[in-house]
């Protein structure tokens, strides 16, 4: 077990109340995020019930050595980022998963700038430790590259080896995330207002409207008028995680919440005065002749381009702002709602050119019937990933209808050099090859923001033909454009034509 080099903070000179710790789990894509949440979920909360069943709300609390931990399982990085977008910093500490096998990735970087951004204090997982590939060692090296000094290196940051499958480590990391609390000693103050997050949040065909809201501080009670952003809520009902009523809410704990008068956003900020509504707002429920169970508001965003047109639905609202906000620059969303697809999808993809998108909910049978009538696409997915990258690959293919093209690699920009008057690019290999004379397109996030080629290529003072994994480079674009740290150039060729 590691130890942790600070003091725990003198509580005499701290204020209010103690509270439980609210983490969230952040790393790359397959790493273990959910593997990880859903073993501490079964093994903290489920065993701990006769017959209990956990509910998915969002968030939910363990208990560990008589300490109450809360987790905020959110549909990912999108999420985190509308969270603090709109002022709500709901999490206290993180926790970085890194899969052993394949140590940091690009979502384990893009992570670790949230995590910087939100100035919040984290720990590191190193998951999958069960495989034989796997290699902690690689990892700290990786680590200290990004400027992550692990304790074992005579730095602070702490390091415990997991393994989601077989739950080796778990204990340790739930001790570690305690005594982190216990140092960091987050309070609340006794007689404080309400004030809370919405965290998750849909329209249930049977429920209506449902969030789960973290209260931050004071207490939330049913029968309580709140209010989200402008959205009203007369507090009908509180469910935990558990599925069991909730009089009463107190700092630190998730709650499922009823009444509503539409689903408010996430990361919407939570308390007993109207509030002005905050970038894009609640999504308003209008009567519909053919759903009265969808929230809907018709999108039409005259500064993206038009090249290609979506019909979006989502399971929840706050999967659907993640989605929406992850979405490549010039996708025209005519048309986004939460609830299953349905006949005036298809008829509005049809009447507008456009093609439907669905996470997380049904095709019925007689929708699907009805597209294939009307010759509309449809496509539905259960990994928000997979599915900006086929929009992503859509779009494309409507710019450049007659184009294939083959990755050739993959490299960060890691700053920038001003030489002879030109800007320079200082960027390391993710993956693949940087070679001179590649073409290459500079994609920031998940959006292509512009193309060039690369006219020059050195390692030092030395020009050389290609980079590889992990190699550093300084390299000359020709035509000059505009980039930033963190943003990854794509290097990429023509294949030919099939038709």
């Amino acid at each position: 077990m590691v130890k942790l080099k600070k003091q725990k903070l003198d509580s005499s000179a701290q204020s209010g109340q103690s509270r439980p710790p609210v983490v969230s789990i952040l790393g790359h894509i397959d790493h273990g995020k959910t593997s990880l949440l859903d073993f501490i979920r079964k093994a903290k909360i489920a065993t701990s019930e006769v017959g209990g069943i956990t509910q998915h709300i969002g968030a939910y609390q363990i208990s560990f050595k008589n300490k109450k931990i809360t987790f905020i399982d959110t549909p990912g990085h999108a999420a985190f980022a509308e969270m603090r977008a709109r002022g709500a910093k709901a999490t206290d500490l993180a926790v970085l998963v890194i899969a052993g096998d394949e140590g940091v990735k690009p979502q384990t970087r893009e992570s670790l700038k949230f995590i910087r951004q939100a100035k919040i204090p984290f720990l590191v997982a190193v998951n999958k430790i069960d495989l034989p590939s796997s290699n902690v060692e690689m990892v700290i090296k990786q680590l200290a590259k990004e400027n992550v000094l692990v304790e074992k290196r005579g730095g602070e940051v702490v390091l415990v080896p997991v393994s989601a499958k077989t739950g080796e480590g778990v204990e340790d990391l739930l001790e570690m995330i305690v005594l982190i609390a216990e140092m960091e000693d987050w309070r609340v103050e006794a007689e404080a207002a309400l004030t809370g997050v919405v965290v998750e949040s849909k329209l249930d065909s049977s429920r209506g409207p449902v969030a789960t809201i973290l209260v931050k501080s004071g207490q939330l009670s049913r029968s309580d008028t709140i209010w989200a952003e402008g959205v009203k809520g007369k507090v009908k009902a509180m469910r935990d995680e558990m599925g069991r009523e909730v009089k009463r809410a107190v700092p630190s704990q998730p709650v499922e919440v009823l009444g509503f008068e539409s689903p408010p956003p996430v990361g919407a900020l939570v308390n007993s005065l109207i509030m002005p509504k905050i970038g894009s707002g609640p999504l308003p429920v209008k009567n519909q002749t053919v759903s009265d169970q969808e929230s809907e508001r018709p999108v039409s965003d005259e500064s993206r381009g038009k090249n290609l047109k979506v019909v979006l639905k989502a399971d929840t609202q706050g999967t659907l702002e993640a989605i929406e906000a992850n979405l490549p620059s010039k996708i025209e969303v005519i048309y986004r709602g939460v609830g299953d697809i349905c006949e005036s999808d298809v008829l509005l993809a049809q009447t507008t050119a456009s093609f439907v998108i669905g996470f997380g909910v049904r095709l019925p049978a007689g929708v699907k019937k009805l597209a294939q009538i009307e010759k509309v696409r449809i496509q539905t997915f259960n990994l928000i990933y997979k599915l900006l990258e086929e929009v992503e690959s859509q779009q494309l293919k409507t710019v450049k209808p007659l184009i294939n093209e083959e990755v050739l690699g993959e490299a960060e920009v890691l700053k920038q050099f001003q030489v002879n008057q030109k800007k320079i690019v200082g960027g390391r290999v993710l993956s693949g090859r940087i070679a001179r004379g590649d073409r290459v397109h500079l994609k920031r996030g998940n959006k292509v923001i512009a193309d060039s080629f690369l006219k020059s290529l050195k390692q030092g003072k030395v020009e050389v033909e290609k980079a590889k994994p992990e190699e550093e480079f300084g390299a000359l674009l020709l035509p000059e454009i505009d980039f930033r740290k963190e943003d990854v150039l794509v290097s990429f060729r023509e294949l030919p034509s099939k038709g």
